[in-house]
């Protein structure tokens, strides 16, 4: 059985559906790739961890096989000699696209399902063009009769596997370190020029509304992870995308692979902010609010029912406060049932609807055991790491904090303000005005020495700092404070917040006349809408008596 990549986008897809074929020594697994895409990277990389024989293109289609299946209809599909079944690696068939060479023509073809893409001298080349929903039938039927023989209707695996991965949302969300209380924005970007990433021409949209991200929305209250289409990651390279977002990554974005983690990001969403592409569509069908950045309607099909959901869905006005869009979005939203609906006709049976149909065209009998998907797997833990100066407000009333730390310059005035600066900032030069500075790791990383020590270096090296907090987990961190020296920090029960608002909570305490006893205390920190309970105690058995630093 031959495998036929595209690109990674498509790939993804055949990797939903391999886990069909295992423990089957009936079936030699082959690879091939068509070369017919413009974003060939990645694919030998991907190649190289499925670790299955890879034949070149020419010899692929020079090798008999018994079903060769793909998921894009790119490249000369009909040469293939042998059975030849074709996926969506999408929602459904959604989008206009003229076949390469196939010169211009008006309307422009639905791609995969249009004369264009179905019939090679006239005569349909595919034994079998899955479908997930009746609706695209009724459409094949319309524009291309003569390839309705071949739909088979068998619902859409990567729907199914996030619906298996519904009632792990919280685990997603441990991983990308959201916190109790914080709204998870995931921003997301088809590969068109008209999707959210490249849709304004000299002055992109995505790239211009990061700064604003960052300032409007709070650190402890938001979390923002980019998932952008595997065109866009591996057509530019990863590196550049990592160097074009360089300064929002270091703001605590957070970049999601765009192949293996992608599904996981959107189930932990609270909302997404994307286009017209799948994965706005997957996510509505999830039930998780959408705002559109961009709506790409003349690359749609109009009669498909992602049109009719990216004709109705919010618009985002990249000129107005974006906090209070996202926060009207979520306040106003209720279920629909539309792209719960349209996306597949057989939720959780895509597993036996395509083992059942690969079988078919193979001629076998299918296995014993009940054809099964893979679930989606945990992601590591990634909290955001903001290594560019926090603007920190607070407001201070006996022993609890109101805090509101934000990236770039925020727009509330009132409350009093300090500058919190992670060590590993790219200007040194802010580490010299910081009012706190922070920085993570284990508690005994030998190149820094104990949490007190670390701390003791950083006051003693930059005067105007007052405190200094070596975050030692998700929970704890070791402060200095120069008047009562190594504390150590604590998020008491129900706590749930950043270590280092907890130390910028304490020194807005202390500079306000906190006073230490020595028993240590306990702070309310307010962040997030909730209120955390954070004990302070003394490191050593005598606490400093006076103002003395490092």
């Amino acid at each position: 059985m031959l495998l036929v990549v595209h690109n990674v986008t498509s790939a993804g897809r055949l990797l939903d559906v391999l886990p069909l074929f295992h423990d089957d020594f009936r079936v030699q697994l082959l690879a091939t790739s068509t070369g017919s895409s413009a974003f060939q990277s990645g694919i030998r990389e991907l190649f190289a961890e499925l670790g299955l024989p890879v034949l070149p293109w020419e010899q692929a289609v020079a090798t008999p096989v018994d079903l060769a299946i793909s998921a894009s209809f790119g490249g000369d599909l009909h040469l293939i000699k042998g059975k030849l079944c074709v996926l969506s690696h999408g929602v459904g068939y959604t989008k206009k696209l003229s076949r390469p060479g196939a010169g211009t023509r008006s309307p422009e073809p639905t791609f995969g399902l249009a004369p264009d893409w179905l019939l090679e001298d006239g005569k349909v080349f595919v034994d079998a063009l899955v479908l997930s929903h009746p609706e695209q039938l009724a459409r094949l039927e319309r524009v291309c009769p003569e390839a309705a023989g071949a739909a088979v209707l068998a619902g859409d695996p990567c729907y199914d596997r996030m619906l298996a991965g519904r009632p792990y949302r919280q685990r997603y969300r441990r991983a990308l370190g959201v916190r109790r209380g914080q709204r998870l924005v995931v921003l997301n970007s088809t590969w068109n020029p008209e999707g959210f990433f490249g849709n304004g021409g000299s002055e992109d949209l995505l790239p211009s509304l990061l700064p604003r991200l960052a300032a409007e929305l709070p650190a402890d209250e938001y979390r923002v992870a980019a998932v952008l289409h595997p065109n866009i990651w591996y057509g530019h390279g990863p590196g550049q995308i990592r160097a074009w977002l360089d300064r929002a990554r270091h703001n605590g974005l957070v970049l999601v692979d765009p192949l293996s983690a992608w599904r996981q990001a959107i189930l932990a969403a609270d909302i997404v902010l994307g286009d017209f592409g799948a994965v706005s569509y997957y996510s509505a069908a999830l039930d998780i609010p959408v705002l559109l950045a961009a709506d790409g309607q003349e690359r749609l099909d109009p009669e498909a029912p992602l049109a009719d959901f990216v004709r109705s869905a919010p618009r985002l006005d990249p000129h107005a406060p974006l906090r209070e869009q996202l926060e009207r979005v979520l306040a106003a939203h209720r279920t629909s049932p539309g792209p719960a609906e349209f996306v597949s006709s057989a939720p959780h049976e895509s597993a036996a609807l395509l083992r059942r149909s690969f079988y078919t065209l193979l001629g076998l009998p299918e296995p014993a055991a009940p054809a099964l998907l893979e679930p989606l797997v945990t992601p590591p833990y990634e909290p955001p790491r903001r290594t560019a100066p926090l603007r920190v407000r607070t407001w201070v009333r006996g022993r609890r904090i109101d805090i509101e730390r934000s990236a770039e310059h925020p727009y509330a005035t009132s409350g009093e303000s300090h500058l919190a600066v992670h060590e590993e900032t790219r200007n040194p030069g802010d580490l010299a005005v910081a009012d706190v500075i922070v920085r993570e790791g284990p508690q005994d990383d030998p190149r820094l020495g104990s949490p007190a020590d670390w701390a003791a270096e950083m006051l003693s090296r930059y005067p105007q700092c007052a405190l200094a907090a070596y975050i030692t987990g998700p929970d704890t961190c070791t402060a200095y404070a120069r008047q009562y020296g190594p504390l150590q920090l604590s998020a008491g029960p129900d706590a749930d917040a950043d270590p280092a608002a907890y130390a910028s909570a304490l020194h807005a305490w202390l500079n306000n006349g906190g006073s230490l006893p020595p028993g240590g205390t306990t702070l309310r920190v307010r962040a997030a809408g909730g209120t955390h309970p954070v004990t302070v105690e003394f490191l050593t058995s005598s606490p400093h008596s006076g103002a003395a630093g490092p």
